[in-house]
């Protein structure tokens, strides 16, 4: 057996600066810290904080009166942020950049008098906190149809914005869904879509080929994992997506001479190496590493917690 070990995989900038956002205030102000969601969409990920004392919480109610907090790399909204102001939380923002990105975009918009599309996920939590921007002005649309439904008051006012996390292929469905109901429609200047999104959808695109089963690590709800497992079917292999090395099935290997393996933006590598150690072991897998693109992205510490860290450690 072929093992074909796609590149880019796994952690982006984001993630990488929300983790370390975590482990840097866990550091310095010692457990618990509390999360406003998870920090990252990631079972394992989640699982290892919360063994280091970190609290997930659903609501700011669940968190003590002047605690540490940190925002998720999927950002939050406005109405959250205010509230963690007056329960007086010291607030450490680790939303990924280019979410932030698209929380501008909508605010610009909606400050012009645009009525905007959201393409995404109905319940994802960069949605909410997007959504939580503009709630008065702004409209998820998650497919073509639901375009076609769409009732505007001014269809010449209108723009859209993207998750960062779609497949690059659906939302381009949807994109040109609304340019044609709208030929007038707004975009921001550079795609919302995150690189590392791309990047890794692109590497299953041009490698999946060259395989016979595709194992995607990932939880079930990280999108940008989801993605690259419907992007391995909709090219007729087979494709898994899989937290770790426990769910996979022996029965998926019969026949099988070749496996592509990738990992969504939010899963660790050591997840990774797990699955390609049980191939090694088990089917005598030879490895081969497969570079699609190069990745040099790097995101900085966020001012909200470097200014609470001491000098010597920012």
């Amino acid at each position: 057996m072929r093992i074909i070990l796609a590149n880019p995989r796994g952690f982006c900038a984001g993630v990488n600066m929300a983790i370390e956002c975590l482990e840097r205030a866990l550091d310095f102000f010692g457990a618990p810290v509390y999360v406003y969601h998870e920090i990252v969409h990631n079972k394992y990920v989640v699982d290892r904080f919360k063994k280091r004392g970190t609290v997930f919480v659903e609501s700011l109610e669940e968190v003590p009166e002047g605690s540490p907090l940190l925002y998720s790399a999927h950002g939050v909204s406005p109405q959250i942020r205010e509230q963690a102001r007056g329960r007086r939380l010291l607030a450490i923002d680790a939303t990924c950049p280019l979410v932030t990105k698209v929380h501008l975009e909508a605010i610009k918009y909606a400050r012009e008098g645009y009525t905007i599309f959201l393409i995404g996920h109905e319940g994802h939590d960069e949605v909410i906190g997007t959504m939580g921007e503009a709630p008065g002005q702004m409209i998820l649309v998650e497919t073509a149809e639901d375009v076609r439904k769409l009732e505007i008051g001014d269809p010449e006012k209108v723009a859209y914005l993207t998750q960062t996390t779609l497949s690059v292929d659906d939302a381009n469905l949807v994109i040109g869904a609304l340019r044609e109901r709208f030929p007038q429609i707004a975009n921001p200047p550079k795609d919302d879509i995150c690189y590392a999104t791309q990047n890794r959808q692109e590497a299953v695109r041009e490698l999946a080929s060259r395989s016979d089963l595709v194992l995607v690590l990932g939880s079930q709800n990280s999108s940008n994992s989801r993605r690259l497992a419907e992007i391995a079917d909709s090219l007729g292999v087979p494709a898994h997506l899989i937290d770790g090395v426990s769910e996979i099935r022996p029965e998926w290997f019969d026949g099988v001479d070749g496996v592509l393996i990738t990992a969504g933006a939010s899963a660790p590598e050591d997840v990774v190496q797990e699955c390609i150690d049980y191939l090694v072991r088990n089917h005598g897998a030879t490895l081969e590493e497969a570079y699609v693109r190069e990745e040099n992205v790097h995101f900085p510490l966020p001012k909200s917690l470097r200014e609470l860290l001491p000098a010597g450690q920012r």
